[in-house]
């Protein structure tokens, strides 16, 4: 089997490749990455040491892809993965749309030529800003928890969001280009015969993620609280109490390895995150930084950033029973990995942001 994974030198793209030479059997592996990201240099030499083919090339430009040989399955693992992308600066709303949504078409227009099936890394982000903002939540010592005796819209229970969930606007700038993305994956694949998965993923997380303020949240306030830089609880009321769960990337790998052998229905969407066992808040994420390093002072910022919501779970019961899956890396498990690579890379934020 060959796989292409776009996004391969980032930390999602790189971690999958490793899962996958581990995991399947005669598995060859073409990857393709513009290199945009500093960090993304870091993880060349393992890529090839790993015997990925590593092409240098932008999704957004067909003719990149054209020069690329035919494959079975393509991982679309490149995106630019924050709900605040496309307006912080002027022009970036084009770039959000060019690398999320023409950077797709352009990928399934090379499945379609070459026979290929689709795995589309998408977002819980494409579900409705108002109604995650609006659910009902009690706030404890430490965290928002979700009030189940309350009403609560559809696709929410005590095991986070299903697929069911409201994906109508408003869902951000980022969310709409993925949700978007998702029903052209989806024509795609009912108009050309094409095999189609997609699936919404909660925070990725693990030991190597280029970590900043608005992705890969854990390793930036990790290595942040380490190396006493700052930080800020930001939005309802400043408490630090909003609420993630968290998946690794290595979890979402063993998966993808069951969908590429296993012929996609009609429903093909699924969540997929660590669910409530894996879930955290800020405050709970500051208290474990503490109890390993010993305290940091983090600013409070009452007032809520656009787009922001105070608690998302995913509830990948759906992806459970269609193929007997389930996160295996525990919370403390990442944390303990990003903290251990942390203490080892004293500069990881200056070389990868």
């Amino acid at each position: 089997m060959r796989i292409l994974i776009t996004g391969v030198a980032g930390f999602v793209g790189t971690a999958l490749a490793q899962q996958f030479k581990l995991s399947l059997s005669g598995i060859d592996i073409l990857g393709i990455d513009n290199f945009s990201r500093p960090g993304s240099e870091i993880n060349r030499s393992t890529l090839k040491k790993m015997g990925v083919e590593l092409r240098h090339g932008d999704i957004r430009c067909s003719s990149d892809l054209a020069l690329l040989p035919g494959v079975d399955w393509v991982i679309d693992a490149a995106a630019l993965p924050s709900v605040t992308a496309g307006i912080d600066t002027p022009g970036a709303s084009r770039q959000l749309m060019e690398v999320n949504l023409i950077g797709t078409i352009n990928l399934l227009e090379y499945c379609r030529r070459h026979s290929a099936g689709f795995v589309l890394i998408s977002t819980n982000r494409v579900y409705n800003i108002t109604s995650l903002a609006d659910l009902p939540l009690n706030s404890g010592q430490t965290r928002f928890e979700l009030n189940t005796s309350a009403g609560l819209p559809d696709g929410t229970s005590s095991k986070g969001l299903s697929e069911s969930f409201s994906t109508a606007s408003p869902n951000s700038l980022y969310g709409t280009s993925k949700l978007c993305a998702e029903n052209l994956a989806r024509e795609y694949g009912l108009a050309f015969d094409m095999p189609v998965w997609i699936n919404r993923c909660g925070i990725l997380a693990g030991a190597g993620q280029f970590g900043r303020p608005d992705q890969g949240i854990l390793a930036y306030w990790l290595h942040s609280w380490l190396y006493k830089k700052p930080l800020k609880y930001i939005g309802f009321g400043g408490g630090g109490h909003q609420v993630r769960d968290c998946l690794h990337p290595q979890d979402l790998a063993q998966l993808l390895c069951k969908q590429l052998h296993k012929s996609p229905a009609l429903e093909n969407i699924f969540n997929i995150g660590g669910g409530q066992e894996n879930t955290f808040s800020l405050m709970e994420l500051s208290g474990w930084c503490t109890d390993r390093w010993g305290p940091h002072s983090v600013e409070s910022v009452p007032d809520t950033r656009q787009f922001d919501v105070p608690w998302l779970a995913m509830d990948s019961r759906l992806a459970s029973s269609q193929f007997d899956w389930s996160p295996q890396t525990s919370l403390t498990d990442i944390l303990s990995d990003i903290g251990q690579h942390a203490e080892g890379n004293p500069d990881w934020l200056e070389k990868t942001i």
